[in-house]
């Protein structure tokens, strides 16, 4: 069999092929020898001998005899041409045409069968990578339509959230202007009375800030690591401050003075020191803006918390001076008279009298809590006698600093 392709026979190919030859082979020998056995075996038709009776029957029979020959050999050559094949001769050519067809053809399909099931094969195995590929894809491809669609659908809720803010606001801005004038008008009452606020919460806590240097609430008589420079202590409240002694009485000097701690307020009646008879006047803060870089603004704050029997120390000059709490006073801010009284009422006595505003943050009455000298034990024969006047004179009393408010008038028309 030709290869239909025009190439080289593969081995399997010619095995095929030669095996074909030969069966075709045996089917023309098996064919040919049925052939020339049949015509040699085949009788000739018997001719009747010419009867010598007459000239003209003689003629006759030779024609007679002559067609009869004709038509046996016509017979005898398409006998030889055309046999007939018996039975067992044809059994024979079908089994060599079957045999034929088992070698090339049975063969040649199961070839053609395997390379059918091999394609077949390799078509299924490239379906299933594309498709295996294309679902990838597809995958990938949704995975990312996915991830924009939630990033759609966030920034969707985000926009649809601003728009009905914005809706709500839209329909409630005519409530702004006095939104805002509420809130200006909060903070401005709270930046005004700041001081009132600050000043109750830290009434309630400790003021000056630092443990009070080896002294007990209970014991008048220590006096050991006495300050060098004149300090006063309050161990209930835990104060322990500087006082500045030598200034001016007025309230612009008395106010520069309270910005370093406390100060001696001395006028006329009442300008003792400490040791001496007569009324030892210290004034400190209880408040202060929270704008102040001062740390005693709130020094005085718990002068509230002092009752009768407390203890108040003063080392001036190398010396512990220990006082009891007697009493307290409120008064007005102008009536420094009051101090003067107290010395009044214990002659010959050393008194110390606290000064500071009341109520909290405010500036508008004057605290004074005083106490006498406990310790040391004072020698009316030569203890030292402050100055004695009959001056009736008012002086007002150190103050709190003004709220922003005040003192934003004060700057706006120009007093001092």
């Amino acid at each position: 069999m030709d290869n239909k392709s025009g190439g080289q026979l593969t081995s399997s190919q010619k095995q095929q092929q030669t095996a074909a030859s030969l069966a075709r082979q045996k089917v023309l020998e098996a064919y040919q020898h049925q052939a020339y056995k049949n015509a040699s075996t085949a009788k000739p038709a018997a001719v009747k001998p010419v009867q010598p009776d007459t000239k003209r029957k003689k003629r006759s029979l030779g024609r007679a005899a002559a067609r009869a020959l004709r038509n046996t050999e016509r017979k005898a050559a398409a006998q030889t041409v055309a046999p007939r094949v018996r039975t067992e001769d044809w059994r024979k050519y079908h089994s060599a045409w079957q045999d034929y067809y088992q070698k090339y053809y049975g063969d040649y399909y199961q070839k053609a069968a395997r390379d059918y099931v091999a394609k077949e094969r390799l078509k299924y195995e490239r379906s299933a990578a594309e498709s295996a590929e294309k679902d990838a894809q597809m995958k990938a491809v949704m995975s990312v339509s996915a991830g924009e669609k939630d990033q759609k659908n966030f920034k969707a809720q985000i926009q649809e959230k601003v728009a009905k803010r914005a809706k709500k606001m839209r329909k409630s801005r005519h409530f702004i202007p006095i939104i805002v004038g509420l809130s200006v008008l909060l903070l401005g009452l709270l930046f005004e009375y700041n001081q009132v606020i600050i000043a109750n919460a830290v009434a309630f806590m400790s003021p000056g800030g630092s443990e009070v240097n080896d002294i007990s609430a209970i014991d008048p008589t220590v006096s050991t690591n006495v300050h060098p420079d004149p300090t006063l202590m309050i161990p209930k409240l835990n104060v322990e401050v500087p006082v500045t002694f030598g200034a001016a009485s007025d309230l612009k000097s008395m106010g520069r003075a309270m910005l370093n701690g406390v100060a001696h307020f001395s006028i006329p009646g009442a300008s003792a020191k400490p040791g001496e008879i007569g009324n030892f006047a210290i004034s400190g803060h209880s408040a202060g803006n929270v704008y102040e870089s001062s740390q005693y603004k709130f020094i005085f704050s718990g002068l509230t918390r002092l009752t009768e029997g407390d203890l108040i120390y003063m080392d001036y000059n190398g010396t512990r001076y220990s006082y009891r709490v007697k009493g307290s006073n409120t008064v007005d801010p102008s009536d420094s008279a009051a101090l003067r009284r107290i010395a009044n009422d214990n002659p010959n006595k050393p008194m110390i009298t606290l000064i500071t505003c009341t109520p909290l943050g405010t500036s508008k009455y004057r605290l004074l809590v005083y106490g006498e000298q406990i310790h040391p034990a004072v020698d009316e024969d030569t203890a030292t006698q402050a100055p004695a006047t009959n001056t009736d004179e008012e002086h007002e009393m150190p103050k709190n600093s003004d709220s922003p408010l005040v003192q934003f008038w004060k700057w706006l028309t120009g007093q001092e």
